[in-house]
């Protein structure tokens, strides 16, 4: 099994159809929900100058400091928020930042975790068993490798993995255990399903699987997308730019149904679900890299962007403006600015 050794690199995904997703102006106000390397943000506030901000946030401390120095001639105009995408209204309250113009959620693994020989993200890698994006942590890869019933992992690899030959890899991984690193567990998989399936690595979907488990990705993801729709403003944007089907799933789901204002099971007559929509479609049809994208960066194959658009109801409209006036008593930032609460009263009034 060769070990790579090149020094880490970060090529943003998507990033021209994002900025243009986000349609990013100058002054806005955005949140980017998975700072990575900083890759996407460095383009949101180079679009959104002069005036723009940004909150940033990611979960793995490392990605902060590595962000930090990258964008640091952006630093009067960047919150970097170290915690997890699923606190993100009290992460927004507590800065006090919000309303904002639009939110980016760039799901998956950054480069940066990918490259790293000590996380134990990638099966290329000889490192501990460990894929937690915070070290603090409490649960680890090996943990669950190592505790969980056979038919347990066989469940997780599954689900979470899509991984046709689950009970084979479980029933090997309880027969080879204790398994400590990623090379110990990769030479089991390889030896309960064979060292080689077309293009996918055998070691892929397991590894996927385990990293989903210890960082609790989907549960936190469908939490993060609903406090989202809180904090975006009229017209404000959400991109979400997911790398498997379990994500995508999650967010066209979750557009669909927001964009809908009767979400009753087929056949009741009359509407007794009382739902609104909230959000418009803006790209019905996914968003791929093109062909020159992928070549130049093979790790953007996979990858899907969806777009929706928030919408206000007319019952909505005075509890917007209520929202408005209590957040005039911080800075005058972005939409907080007295001339446009006066004419959101003029506006609101007179309908």
């Amino acid at each position: 099994m060769s070990l790579r050794t090149s020094p880490p690199t970060h090529i943003p995904v998507l990033l021209q159809e994002t900025i243009q997703a986000l349609a990013v102006q100058p002054g806005g106000r955005y949140i980017d929900c998975t700072l990575g390397a900083g890759g996407h943000a460095a383009a949101i506030l180079d679009h959104n100058s002069p005036g723009g901000q940004l909150l940033s946030i990611d979960a793995d401390p490392e990605a902060i400091k590595i962000a930090k120095a990258r964008l640091e001639a952006y630093s009067n105009s960047t919150l970097l928020i170290n915690e997890n995408f699923a606190n993100l209204q009290a992460i927004c309250i507590k800065y006090d930042f919000y309303p904002v113009h639009g939110i980016l959620f760039d799901l998956g693994l950054s480069s940066l975790q990918l490259d790293s020989n000590g996380r134990g993200f990638s099966f290329q890698h000889d490192a501990p068993l460990d894929m937690r994006l915070n070290p603090s942590q409490d649960v680890t890869a090996a943990d669950i490798v190592n505790t969980f019933t056979e038919t347990e992992l066989a469940h997780l690899i599954k689900t979470f993995g899509e991984e046709g030959h689950s009970r084979q890899i479980a029933h090997h991984i309880v027969q080879k255990r204790p398994i400590r690193t990623t090379l110990q567990l990769v030479q089991t998989i390889e030896q309960s399903i064979g060292s080689r399936r077309g293009k996918l690595h055998p070691a892929t979907k397991t590894f996927q699987a385990l990293r989903i488990a210890v960082n609790r990705e989907l549960e936190h993801l469908e939490s993060a997308l609903k406090q989202a729709i809180n904090l975006l403003g009229f017209k404000g944007k959400l991109v979400v730019i997911s790398y498997h089907s379990l994500e995508d799933r999650i967010v066209k789901r979750f557009m669909y149904h927001e964009s809908r204002d009767c979400v009753c099971p087929p056949g009741i007559p009359t509407c007794v679900c009382g739902h609104t929509a909230s959000l418009r479609l803006i790209n019905k049809k996914v968003i791929t890299p093109s062909p020159d994208e992928v070549e130049l960066n093979p790790r953007s194959r996979s990858a899907k962007l969806r777009t929706a658009e928030h919408i206000i109801t007319h019952d909505e409209q005075y509890t917007t403006l209520e929202k408005l006036c209590v957040s005039m008593k911080g800075e005058n930032n972005g939409w907080r600015k007295p001339v446009l609460l006066k004419r959101l009263q003029q506006v609101f009034l007179t309908s």
